[in-house]
């Protein structure tokens, strides 16, 4: 077993008081922080060596630690060495352990190192690469997130106007496979676009995405439980991912990105700065471009391999695969229900249950639906429109009676008239007939006013105004209504009465011949 060694300074001490001060052991114990044994032991020991007080205080600590203890071995031996970035590379993909790394290299190698020297010697590599990045990523857990400083810029053709974008930069944390894009914003809609590209772009989704506490990802900004913004969240269940925001000013907590980001200026931004681009679509084109060379770069780090070749070996395979359909974006509001049972969103109305008037609602926008929510659940739908001052309605949310007043229907008219007799369905036709220069109300409306004035005066009398009313060329229920109310149905008509045809003999009256 090899010996404990103390530091220097303690030695230096407990010689100094030994030798220098003639302190005992037991003072030199007590003044130096050791025991009696170690100091009687160092003593001998510098003594064995030939040590004296003076030689001891002018050696440096390195040599005065070998006159001491004897050079130190180094930790190698003629056994197979095991390649330390093959064993962290290799400790990135799920499942995998020293223990299973130790078995396949003793596989290979049969008179190897033990399990525990196997694991020091990448223990001591691990420790001696001074990595920004402090995290063990597994495979296909987390890809990071998170906007660049500097930004590229388009330019206006007819103009000449600059307008600078954004950079979205998106990387895996296992591989750190890059993918960037730019956007015009850094709001929802864009920001939920950008991660749906980088999905597509990786040909699966993560188990957990890392962004900045940015307001389009986070609501409610806090170091131990953000609120997630609501359309950020959305997202993340249709991919079936957990959003981890990074702790305010943590930038470690998502290191991965932020080196990205740096590549991403380098080798991106960098050689578009002498390139002009008239439309965000062109950009993105060149960026793309520009990514395979970034992602084909070999990295020092890595032993040569290049982002791309350990995103195929280590993040392809563990990626969960993406739904069938993209996320459809869209945008949480709230409103409250109007007395006519609708809702305003952009200057268009919409219908909701007429039970939920007065209650405010949580209506979700997408580029092609209108969803209104109500306690989580969702009571109407309708398809956006874009037309403004017009409502779009379900007949179904209104209430009985303004549904039987929206829906107009003559079915119901034309067989209480049919019931009643054939004069007044003759003449309930007439008011319904589309043809009348008369809106579809107001034709509705006076077929309403007859059935009203009928159930006043009964079929009989009813009947027989009606008759009196076609004879007389009527077209309106108020015709029927001063019939009936002046009696006038009770009355034979003129065709009714008997006629004599005998002339008319009168001083006053000139007669037939008269104009022969």
């Amino acid at each position: 077993m090899a010996r404990e060694r103390l530091p220097m300074r303690t030695i230096r001490e407990v010689l100094r008081l030994r030798w220098q001060l003639g302190r005992s052991v037991r003072e030199t114990a007590r003044g130096a922080g050791v025991s009696t044994g170690v100091v009687s032991k160092l003593t001998s020991r510098a003594k064995h060596v030939g040590l004296t007080w003076a030689k001891a205080e002018a050696m440096t600590e390195a040599a005065l630690e070998e006159r001491i203890y004897g050079r130190r071995v180094p930790l190698t031996s003629a056994r197979p060495e095991p390649d330390p970035v093959w064993m962290d590379t290799e400790l990135r993909r799920p499942g995998v352990t020293l223990e299973l790394l130790h078995i396949e290299y003793l596989a290979a190698h049969p008179n190897g190192l033990r399990y525990t020297a196997f694991c020091d010697r990448y223990r001591r590599w691990k420790k001696r690469r001074a990595l920004s990045m402090r995290q063990h990523h597994q495979a296909g857990e987390k890809m990071f997130v998170d906007y660049s400083g500097k930004r590229p810029s388009i330019v206006d053709r007819e103009t000449g106007e600059r307008t600078p974008v954004e950079l979205f930069v998106a990387a895996l944390g296992a591989s750190s496979y890059t993918y960037a894009e730019a956007t015009l914003t850094q709001r929802v809609p864009d920001w939920i676009a950008a991660h749906t590209h980088a999905l597509d772009y990786f040909g699966g989704a993560p188990k957990v995405v890392v962004p900045d506490q940015l307001r389009s990802a986070v609501a409610t900004p806090d170091r131990y439980e953000p609120g997630i913004q609501r359309t950020y969240l959305e997202w993340s269940r249709h991919y079936d991912v957990c959003v981890v925001p990074a702790r305010p000013y943590k930038p470690r907590d998502k290191a991965k990105v932020e080196v990205a980001v740096q590549v991403a200026q380098r080798w991106i931004l960098a050689r578009l700065r002498d390139e002009t681009f008239f439309s965000l679509a062109a950009l993105n084109e060149r960026i793309r471009e520009l990514l395979v060379e970034l992602n084909s770069r070999p990295m020092k780090h890595r032993g040569g391999l290049c982002r791309g070749e350990l995103f195929e070996r280590l993040d392809r395979p563990a990626l969960q695969a993406l739904p069938e359909t993209d996320f459809e974006p869209c945008e949480w509001r709230t409103a409250k229900v109007s007395r006519d049972h609708h809702i305003a969103i952009a200057d268009h109305w919409y219908s909701v249950p007429h039970a939920l008037v007065g209650e405010r609602v949580e209506v979700r926008l997408t580029p092609r639906l209108v969803e209104v929510l109500y306690r989580g659940q969702r009571v109407a739908s309708h398809a956006r429109s874009d037309v403004r001052f017009q409502a779009t309605t379900v007949a179904a949310h209104r209430p009985p009676a303004h549904r039987a007043w929206a829906e107009l229907d003559p079915g119901g008219l034309l067989s209480w008239a049919g019931d009643v007799g054939p004069h007044t369905k003759a003449l309930m036709e007439r008011l319904l007939d589309a043809g009348h220069n008369f809106h579809r109300e107001v034709r509705w409306r006076s077929g309403q006013g007859l059935r009203r004035i009928g159930d006043r005066y009964g079929a009989a009398r009813t009947e027989e105004a009606c008759r009196r009313a076609l004879r007389f060329g009527g077209h309106s229920y108020k015709t029927v209504a001063r019939i009936l109310k002046h009696g006038l149905d009770l009355e034979a008509l003129p065709e009714d009465v008997p006629q004599d045809d005998a002339p008319i003999e009168h001083e006053h009256v000139r007669g037939p011949d008269y104009y022969q």
